[in-house]
């Protein structure tokens, strides 16, 4: 009896460890890894989207997601992740502080100790700089959304959506 008790021990500790060694990477694929919200306007608040396909063969959930400051907001996807399906994963920034910023954004994945690691990056002018900014014949991003703009995209191509 001993003896079965130490198996089982054995067998469902090394189970354990092998969920834990699981990396974000091994299941998910990020359409970006670093999302570049170009030239914004300070005090205009931008968004725009991650898209996260599930690569793995197991339905995945998406246990929390933050960043290193209160000027970025990701937005967790509460649907499960199905195997080879996408989500969208919406992330804002404040544009509140002037000069070029770049904020990471961690997603944590339900079984998986390390969370993946996505970037933001931009320039926030104040309003005469972006005046004149867009005045050089340059336009808006056209991977952001802001109150005035149409919904986000992103120039790298979009994962494809699947289902079983």
């Amino acid at each position: 009896m001993k003896k079965l008790l130490l198996i089982a021990t054995v067998v469902f500790g090394s189970l354990a460890v092998q969920a834990q060694n699981k990396k974000a990477d091994d299941l998910i694929k990020v359409n970006v890894e670093k999302l570049d919200f170009g030239k914004i306007k300070q005090g205009v608040p931008v968004t725009s989207f991650f898209e996260i396909t599930n690569k793995s063969n197991e339905t995945i959930i998406i246990e929390n997601a933050w960043a290193g400051c209160g000027c970025t907001t990701p937005e967790v996807p509460k649907e499960p992740i199905a195997p080879n399906t996408t989500v969208k994963m919406k992330v804002g920034y404040n544009a509140a502080a002037l000069n070029h910023f770049e904020k990471d954004v961690n997603i944590k994945l339900v079984g998986v100790n390390e969370p993946k690691v996505l970037k933001i990056s931009g320039e926030v002018l104040d309003a005469t700089a972006y005046d004149t900014y867009l005045k050089s014949n340059k336009k808006p991003s056209s991977n952001i959304e802001t109150s005035k703009t149409a919904p986000a995209k992103t120039t790298a191509k979009p994962a494809v959506k699947k289902s079983k």
